[in-house]
């Protein structure tokens, strides 16, 4: 396979938090929207951010949640309830660690 034909556009992809105390509490699942591919510097930020300096990580997961129109909805003048910010969270980082691609192949055991 060339590469190549790995490459394309980031495109927005949309994220359900449908944890059950979250869809008790408001009705029905939250959505938000992630590029499917992001760039090496916002990778290798999020690999390299300390635990411990909380402001780092929400700086970056600020400039990775969107709308579905591909607007922020972060931003310094608004903001999620803790539990939702969260459920992002926890969304986006587990996105982000998604190493294996969509495209690949799981070979037969055996």
């Amino acid at each position: 396979m060339k590469l190549t034909q790995l490459a394309s556009k980031p495109q927005l992809e949309c994220v359900s938090i449908d944890d059950a105390d979250i869809v008790e509490q408001y009705g029905e699942p939250l959505e938000f929207y992630m590029y499917d591919r992001q760039d090496m510097e916002t990778f290798m930020s999020m690999a390299s951010i300390d635990q411990e300096n909380q402001s780092e990580i929400l700086k970056l997961i600020s400039n990775l949640v969107y709308d579905a129109d591909g607007k922020r909805i972060i931003t310094d003048e608004v903001s999620l309830p803790i539990p939702v910010m969260t459920r992002v969270i926890q969304k986006v980082v587990s996105r982000l660690g998604n190493l294996q691609s969509q495209t690949t192949k799981t070979l037969p055991q055996g």
